[in-house]
Order: C-alpha cells, then structure tokens, then sequence
C-alpha cells in the first residue's frame, strides 16, 4: 500500500514474534503522562516500550511504501490514521509531535490502541450467548437506494442470510425486525438491552453525495465520552458535559477488530477503516454493539455485487466468521485471526462456516416478549419523515 503522509512511525515486528511480558504491560507506573495544553499523553516511546515493541521512524516528504501486516501499530504524524495489525483504524484525536518527541492522546492508548492490539485481554470480552441482529432501516424508511434496490431490502436480507449461521454455531439470534417494516431507534437498543449477555450488530450499507467513486467497507462503534467522532474534527464546548460514554467501550472495539478482520480477510473491498460514532443504536445500547457499512450503493461497481445474492451470503459469512472469532477471544484468551490470516486460510483450506441462502421459518417471538408486540407496528407510510441514525432521543 502506498499512501501520502507527513511522516510515518511505526512500532515494528509482529506482536506473535517478540512475547509482551505481563509483568511489564500490566505496571501502571510505566506510563509517562505528558500534559500538553491541558490533554492528557503518552510518547512512542513509551508506547513502545509497554507493548515490547521497537520503534523505527521513517521520514519522507512525499510517499512510503509500507507493508502494513509486518507491523502491528503504524502512525501519522499529525494524523488520526493508524494500521493496526493491517486494517486502518481511526484514532479519536491525533499524532501530535511536541518536544521533540510524537505523541499519542492517552484517550487513544486505552480505548484505541489497547482493544485493538490485545483484544484477548479485554475485561469480559467474548461474553456472548445472544446476537442482536438489526437490519438497518425497514417500511417507510427504505435507507439508500440503487438503480438495483433499497438498503432496507439488502440488509435484511444479510441478517436473514446470517441467522442460520450463528444458530449452527449453538448462538441465540434474535432479529430486530423479520419483514419490512419500521422499528425505532430506541427500540432497537432495548432488544440488545433487555437479551442475556448479548452482542448488537446492526447491518447498512453506505452512499455518498460527494464521491461517486468511493467504495468499501467501515464498521462504527460508540464514540468515547469527550471525544470526537471520526467524522468531526473536534467536540462542540457545549457538549463536552452532555455527552454519555460507554462502559462496554472496550468489548466493542474488539468485537470491531473481529468483525472487521473477517470482512477484509473473505471479501477484496477497500478498507476504510474502524471508526467512531455517536449513531442512536450505539448511543442507546448498554451491550456491545457495532454499525457495519458493507459497501457503497453509489458506486456502479459495488452496488452491482451488492444487489448480488451469492455476495451478499458471503459477505453474512464473514460477519459470521467474524462474531465467533470474538467469541472465541473469552475462551481461548489468544489474539484473534487477522486478515492476513483469513486470506491464508482461504487459499489453503475450505472455511467451518457453511453459506447459505436460507429464509426464516417462523418469527422469534422472544423478540415480541421482551420489548410489546404493539411496539412493532409500522406508523404510517404517506406522511412519515425518513429517520436519521442519530434521530432517537436519549433515554435514561
């Protein structure tokens, strides 16, 4: 990948080859809090040395080729952009360098780059018998549109593709909604809420008015309190006191890192990267919850493979793939598969999940159970406004 930057850093060598000592990545003292402007941060260096990784400093004023899946964490100076284990990820503020040295806001160091990097090491993490599946939008609210269809269409189809696959793998799946139909924001938040040591995944698919050419995969968790999300450059003042945070912040980021790997690894989209926000269905969700985008429906190309069904049951697969990969992190406490390792697999061997085109039968009707059937009636299509993803009001 070549890519332009101001200046690369990266802490080299793959995490698996060089062991990180418990003892020293679980001392507290051995961070170096630096105050600038009244931010908290931590220097590479100091980063570096926790993880047990060397650091190296490659300056160049145009470009720089990098192989990103040989390093674990690789920055921009002055940039929120960051590989990871070889997937672009966005940090909530950036590298910035000061004395002489490049440093990284401690907001990062904890809710980015340690999920992400030690993922199996996450309190709780992979603590999951229910998925919460939500098909993005639905009735009234047809989301984005194709000159092949509707976001609502494709993406309950994904769940619809998804569900039986999980089922096999000994998960509860419940669906926020099984047809076309509206279900509100909030609603959808307390299905996740209300379901025994649940995970949420709600399913979309992106479009731009600005690019036409913009195409891949991003996948969105909740943005951390005080913070901005990936797509502003700072927070509003007058927000900084009203904002919620998170107490799953961390299991989220890794149920990302897992999803989001198992995506790049089974399907060649471009990656977009990991990234924040404050969507109501994340805001509102007390459990893990993530937002995929699984491609865009304004690019020629790439609404063609969406509109596809064979794509569409693939892309379920590695959605699949991805939760019991996360699962697997509260039972095996080992790092996860990375992309590089998915796409080894699938040229050497054939995949444990089988795909399929299969319908439900019947509706779960736990579903109904948990949040009131009268919940669930579509309102009115003539007059009603299209809902925002950040539409819903915050609840208590």
């Amino acid at each position: 990948m070549v890519l332009p930057v101001k200046r690369w850093f990266a802490l080299a060598c793959l995490a698996s080859l060089i062991p990180i000592s418990d003892e020293r990545a679980s001392a507290a003292d051995d961070w170096k809090i630096i105050k600038v402007s009244g931010s908290d941060y931590l220097s590479v260096e100091n980063i570096s040395h926790f993880y047990g990784l060397p650091a190296g400093i490659s300056a160049s004023s145009e470009k720089v080729e990098l192989e990103t899946v040989k390093n674990p964490l690789e920055f921009v100076s002055g940039s929120r952009e960051v590989m990871i284990n070889g997937a672009r990820s966005w940090l909530c503020f950036p590298v910035i360098e000061h004395d002489g040295k490049y440093l990284v806001s401690r907001t990062d160091v904890a809710k980015t780059i340690e999920p992400l990097v030690r993922p199996h090491r996450v309190s709780n993490v992979g603590k999951v018998q229910t998925v919460v599946l939500d098909p993005g939008h639905g009735g009234y609210d047809r989301g984005q549109v194709s000159r092949y269809g509707y976001e609502k269409d494709f993406a309950l189809d994904v769940a619809r593709k998804l569900r039986p696959l999980l089922l096999a793998k000994g998960l509860r799946v419940i669906m926020t909604r099984e047809g076309d139909y509206f279900v509100p924001l909030e609603v959808r938040a307390q299905i996740a809420n209300a379901a025994r040591d649940s995970i949420f995944v709600s399913i979309h698919f992106n479009a731009t008015n600005d690019d036409p050419n913009a195409t891949g995969f991003e996948i969105f968790s909740f943005t951390p309190r005080g913070a901005p999300s990936t797509s502003d450059s700072a927070v509003a003042p007058s927000a900084l006191g009203t904002q919620p945070g998170s107490t799953v912040d961390a299991q989220s980021m890794a149920l990302s890192a897992c999803i989001y790997h198992s995506l790049l690894g089974h399907l060649p989209e471009y990656d977009r990267g990991i990234k924040r926000a404050r969507f109501a269905v994340l805001r509102l969700t007390k459990v893990p919850a993530v937002l995929i985008e699984g491609g865009f429906l304004t690019e020629k190309g790439e609404c063609k493979l969406i509109a596809q069904k064979d794509w569409r049951a693939k892309l379920a697969h590695a959605i699949g793939v991805g939760i019991e990969s996360y699962r697997a992190l509260g039972i095996k406490k080992q790092p996860p598969l990375l992309v590089a390792d998915y796409r080894k697999q699938i040229k050497s061997s054939p995949t444990d999940f089988v795909v399929q085109d299969a319908e439900l039968k019947e509706a779960d009707t736990s579903l109904m159970e948990l949040v009131g059937k009268s919940k669930f009636l579509p309102p009115p299509q003539a007059s009603s406004p299209r809902a925002s993803l950040e539409s819903a009001p915050i609840v208590p």
